[in-house]
């Protein structure tokens, strides 16, 4: 009996999300579908494909045989089928967007709530991370990252000018214990770090002296994965913490933080909305791209 070719499209899902309910909200139905599907698929192969716990899926030597063989196809299946909604020219559809979770343009709520506005039959699904990983394999129709760490393969739009990192304390923390000179002196110092994941380094803080950039690895009191907690903590009277101007920046108004370091906080470029070379985009992320260009 020859598999569905359905099946393998639940398959690949299953694969790429590594849980059953995910794919079954991807693909409007109930769990216990995409579970039925499975074993069904399973059954005319003749092989086990998933291996299934209470608390996750993973794929067994074949299922992942198998999901290298299938997924390139199913990929460009679905670009095929973009290609032919973008001569339709309407944007509707899914929209998965993986975003950093510093991009404060992009992420602000005018921003996404105008486009939504311009396009009601597109519904936005936005992931606020910051694990670097294939956006393509994930499933995603594009990304929002700094330039420097987008791939080159990929076609890239700017969001907006350029930005900067700032070391940022509250006043009464200045007043109290003072403040560096220089990057170098940052370990004497409280400090609130940032890491993006458990059991990950917490980020080195980046700077430049005289046009030569260096890197400072400070030894947070305090460590978190969140910015606006970060923010709390410096604004509090903490520490040092440090991260991109745009987020500091209400703070910085309210005089609740102050930047220090200044001079050797230079600019670089800033973020870009980015997705895989296609023939044709979708008319969905096509109206984001132009709403965004509008915006800039």
């Amino acid at each position: 009996m020859e598999p569905d070719l359905n099946a393998l499209a639940v398959f690949a899902l299953v694969a790429e999300e590594r849980n059953f309910r995910a794919a079954a909200d991807r693909l409007g139905v109930t769990r216990s579908a995409v579970s039925q599907t499975i074993r069904r698929l399973e059954e005319t192969l003749g092989i086990a494909l998933v291996q299934r716990t209470t608390r996750s899926v993973s794929l067994t030597e074949a299922g992942e045989r198998l999901h290298a063989e299938v997924a390139p196809a199913i990929a460009d299946m679905r670009a095929a089928l973009d290609g032919t909604e973008a001569l339709r020219g309407r944007p509707r559809g899914l929209l998965r967007l993986a975003v950093s979770s510093i991009a404060e343009h992009f992420l602000s709520g005018r921003f996404l709530a105008d486009f939504a506005d311009a396009n009601p039959e597109v519904q936005l699904d936005i992931t606020v991370t910051d694990a670097e990983f294939d956006i393509v394999a994930a499933g995603y129709d594009a990304g929002v990252r700094l330039g420097e760490v987008i791939e080159q393969d990929m076609i890239a739009v700017p969001i907006a000018g350029e930005e900067r990192q700032l070391a940022v304390c509250a006043p009464d923390f200045r007043d109290r214990f003072g403040v560096p000179s220089h990057p170098s002196e940052l370990a004497s110092f409280r400090c609130i770090g940032w890491r993006p994941a458990p059991n990950v380094v917490p980020y080195r803080w980046e700077f430049a002296d005289g046009g030569k950039e260096f890197s400072v690895a400070v030894a947070p009191e305090i460590t978190t994965n969140d910015i606006a907690l970060m923010i709390k903590l410096a604004v509090a009277g903490a520490g040092i913490t440090f991260g991109m101007e745009a987020s500091f920046r209400p703070a910085i108004a309210r005089g609740e933080l102050v930047p220090i370091l200044e001079d050797y906080c230079p600019c670089f470029a800033g973020f870009y909305l980015y997705y895989p070379s296609r023939r044709n985009v979708a008319p969905k992320l096509r109206a984001l791209i132009e709403h965004l260009r509008r915006r800039a």
